[in-house]
Formats: structure tokens, sequence, C-alpha cells
């Protein structure tokens, strides 16, 4: 791709961008001075007129922007449905490379011609994508298969639009410094070039396929920790071409073919998102990508999702995992201790302390998703929660409105939770585009305690390492420490004892976990707030002593 290429791509990109900005701009002050009814359809055609030409672009440049548009197409919980409907049609095929394309690439990755290849090669794609397009096949043993191309000259697009996104990301910030997105489009840029390798892909559908078959008894509450989904088989890979095991299935967006089959769409995103789940909490090993052009829904009951396509997929260390399984969990228990000890354990770091802002904004992930057709009122809500939040920062910090814009209450945001947090954006954008209404909390809950209380059936063992390891002071202390292990974790999920007698220690034990979700020992040290229950405590005491002279 030559220098003329790479700028005009740019100066598109740029000049889009600032056209549809100021019509925003032109369009928000206009509609001060008019009727509700009037105002509401003004920003219906607004959307309507600026999504068209976001998604004409994008058909244009093809590259990262489609795949970006796909993203934006699943965001019907929270973009204006011009948006949702005018982009949707990037989760169609795009328009299919030349045939003599596709076939110079498999020979010359393959080494060998067409005909010694596949006994049966379909002319017309199945499907072409940002990357790549996929044509159906038969190999020359009657197997049939789905041949994966990446389109030629490709690599130098991406890379380049990635630059792109990124300098759009940062005058869009400085524009508007509200919608900071740099460390989104960070994580973006150091992930995305491992999608041109499909030999990565290959490796990477292998370990989530092993993965996920992988049998597991039941978690918290005796929910089962299994999933049902289908991966297509690995037949071949280079770096260019992927053959897989081809699997008849029903696009997403086919709401037509689903009704015809019979598909509980409820149920059928229930298990997607009990798959990524499973990836995320047990496997730390997971798809960054869940986009609908990458499931098929199986045409045979009971329609088992079909994943495809794993080429950004995200390994996490252990700690990562249960600082994610935490936060997941502390916003289940509106425990904002835990939240925030979840934040610095995954690197996490903020420049402000306001646990109930942080609460508030984090369990915005773990939300119940919201139907399409509520986009609207979700929109407004989360503006209305965005202002007050703004407010409360503005107080805290004795800022003025236009500083408040510009203050950044996130020091360091860690790359590994923003593609987790894409993740759980891309399936509630799923979630919304089929109309169906996911409690996520239920669903993923079990797999994160699974991470946190080291196993799905079982708490921490009980042992003589469950009471913190400390000196005995007495004999009476011992005779405590026995009873303790006699009554286990099961009743006891943690605890501190301390006793003086004639102004010494004769009991300083301390035992158990600091929370069901947080596996951290207790100490002597360890804090507790009971501070709603120490006068009483005291009063109770002083009453006492003056009973006993």
């Amino acid at each position: 791709m030559g220098w003329g290429t790479l700028i005009t791509r740019r100066l598109k990109v740029f000049s889009l961008a600032l056209f549809v900005y100021f019509d925003y701009k032109a369009v928000q002050k206009r509609v001060q001075w008019v009727s509700t009814v009037k105002k509401n359809a003004i920003w219906a055609k607004t959307h309507e007129r600026n999504a068209r030409r976001v998604l004409k672009l994008m058909i244009e440049l093809e590259g990262l922007w489609v795949k970006m548009g796909q993203y934006l197409s699943t965001r019907a919980d929270v973009l204006p449905e011009p948006y949702i409907e005018v982009l949707k049609q990037l989760q169609d095929s795009l328009p299919p490379r030349p045939l003599e394309e596709v076939c110079g690439t498999i020979e010359k990755e393959l080494g060998k011609p067409m005909r010694q290849l596949f006994a049966t090669f379909d002319v017309d794609p199945l499907a072409t994508a940002s990357i790549a397009q996929v044509h159906r096949a038969t190999l020359e043993d009657g197997r049939e298969v789905v041949v994966k191309v990446q389109h030629d000259g490709i690599k130098e697009i991406i890379l380049e639009d990635l630059k792109n996104a990124k300098s759009l990301i940062e005058w869009i910030a400085w524009a508007e410094p509200q919608y900071d997105f740099n460390p989104m489009i960070d994580e973006w840029c150091k992930e995305a070039p491992k999608e041109l390798d499909f030999n990565h892909e290959a490796e990477n559908t292998r370990t989530v396929s092993k993965n996920l078959s992988r049998k597991t008894e039941g978690g918290s509450g005796g929910v089962s920790s299994d999933v049902d989904v289908l991966i297509p088989e690995i037949i071949q890979s280079t770096e260019k071409i992927l053959i897989l095991e081809y699997m008849d299935g029903i696009r997403l967006h086919d709401n037509d073919s689903l009704e015809e089959y019979g598909v509980d769409k409820k149920r059928l995103v229930e298990e997607i998102t009990r798959a990524y789940a499973h990836q995320i909490y047990i496997d730390g090993f997971f798809n960054g990508d869940p986009h609908p052009g990458n499931f098929l829904v199986s045409k045979e009951p009971p329609h088992k999702p079909i994943l495809l396509d794993f080429g950004l997929t995200k390994r996490i260390s252990q700690s990562m995992k249960q600082a994610l399984a935490k936060m997941f969990l502390s916003c289940a228990e509106g425990d904002q201790v835990a939240l925030l000890s979840a934040f610095a354990e995954m690197g996490l770091k903020l420049r402000v302390d306001m646990p109930q802002q942080s609460m508030e904004i984090a369990s915005i992930f773990f939300r119940q998703s919201t139907t399409a057709t509520e986009a609207k009122e979700n929109i407004k809500a989360l503006n209305e929660q965005r202002e007050r939040n703004a407010k409360a920062l503005q107080e805290k910090m004795k800022l003025n409105k236009k500083e408040v814009k510009h203050f950044n209450p996130v020091d360091a945001f860690p790359g590994d939770a923003i593609i987790f947090m894409r993740v759980l954006n891309l399936l509630r954008g799923l979630s919304a585009s089929l109309n169906v209404r996911i409690v996520y909390l239920d669903i993923m809950r079990p797999f994160a305690e699974s991470t946190l209380l080291g196993s799905l059936t079982r708490g921490p063992s009980t042992n003589s390492e469950w009471i913190y390891d400390s000196p005995v002071n007495s004999e009476v202390e011992s005779k405590l420490r026995s009873l303790l292990l006699e009554m286990g974790s099961d009743k006891i999920l943690g605890l501190q004892v301390c006793a003086y007698k004639d102004g010494k220690v004769i009991i300083d034990t301390a035992a158990g976990t600091l929370g069901k979700y947080d596996p951290r020992p207790v100490q002597p040290d360890s804090l507790f707030p009971v501070f709603s229950v120490t006068k009483g405590i005291t009063a109770g005491m002083v009453h006492w002593l003056v009973d006993q002279g």
C-alpha cells in the first residue's frame, strides 16, 4: 500500500469525523428552541444520516473500520436505534474479493494447485468479513470443510487503521474530555495484530475447545458449570489460510430462520454467556471478540450455539482471574470495600476515593441486560447517572464545571480488564439485538465463585491452616482452637477472639477468611467495620463492671 493510499484513508477518516462532530454540535444548538416532539424527530433524522455516512465510509475502507462497525452495531443498549439498524448491515457479508486473488493465496500458502487440494470448492463465499472471506469446500477424503482466506494486503491496512483510530480517539478525548477511550484503543492496538496470523487462531481454537469440553461439577447452589456449545475442529492452518470442519448453522441476525426452527433465543444467549463465564473465570483464556457474526446456531435440536473466530483471544493470570471474580461478586453483594480491593489487585488505580460512585460504575457492566425496545430509556438512565457522578466528583474535588470535564479519576487502567469489559459489553449488545433480557449475575456467579473458593463444590478446607498461625497464650485458647476446628468453615466464615485476664492476654485467635468472596485470611490485626455495635458493647460492659462492684 503506497503513501498516497495511506494519506487518502487518513483524510477520509478525519474529514468524516469532523463533519459528523460539527453536525451534532449544530443540531445541539438548534433543538434548544423547539418542542419535545420536534426535538425527537430532529435527533432521529440526525442519527440516521450520520449513521449512513459512517456505514458508507466503513464499507469503502474495510479493514479495522468494519470490525469497529460490527462492534457498535451490537450496542443496542446504549446507541441510538438508527445506528443499530444501519450498522447491522456490516454483520452481513461485505463485497467479496476476486476468486483469482483467493485461489492465488490458497495455492501460495499450501504449495499445491487447487485441484489437488479440494474435490470441490464453492466459487461464491459463505461470508466476507473485514480480514478474510470463507468458502465451503470438500477435501479429497470427502470431509466437508470451510476455508478461511486472508485478504491480500490486509495486514498493512489494519496496522495503518490502528494508527488512524488512535489519532481519532486522542482528538475526541481533547474535544470532549468526558469521552476518553485511550486505554481501550491502546489495548486494541496491542491485541488486534494477533488476528492476522491464522496459525495463532488455530491454536486458540483448539485450546478453547479443549477447555470447554472438560466436565466440571456443580457450582454454588448446585448450578452446573458445564457448557453446551459447539466449536469446529481445525483441519489445517498457515499464516493466511485456515481450514475448519463445516458446521451448518443459522446466523443470529436471521430472525426469520430462528423463528422457523423454534430456537429459544433467551436460552441461546444464556448458554453463550455461560461459555464466556467459563472461559474467563475457570480457564483464564477467552475470546475477546464475541460479536454476532462470530456465532451460529445449530439447526438440529437442542439448537446449540456454534462458536467461531478465535483470532482475538486473551490469556489472563491467576491473580487477574481472582481480581475480576472479586470485582464481579463485590458488585453482586454491594461490597464497596471488596470492590476497591479488587481494583487494587487488578492494577486499576484511582485518583480519588469515592467508593459509592466506583460501585455504581462497576455495576453497569454486570447489570441485567435490556432489550432493544428499552434502549432509549437505558441511554437516558446512563446519562443521568453520569451526570450525578460528575456532580459528586466536582463537589469532592472542588472543581468547576470546566475543570471536572478535564479531570480523569482513573490513574491507571489495566489492559486485561479492558478486554474483559469489552466482552461484557458485546454480550450485553448480543442480548439486546436478539431482544431478550438476561440476568448476568445469576449466570456468571457460580463461575466467579469457583475462582475465589478454589473449587466448584467446596469452600476453603478446614484444617490447622484455617486458623491463623499465632502463639497459643493459654490452655483455654488451645481448647477454643480445637472447638473452632470442630465447628469448621461451614458454620464460621471468619472471626477474631481476644481476651484478657488480670491484665494479660490469654486468647488472641483469628481464623477463616475476610469475606465470602474475599479469600484473604483473617489475621489478629484485620479491621472489621463494627462501629455500629461498639457503643452497645461498651455500655453493656460498663454496666456489668458496676454490677460487679
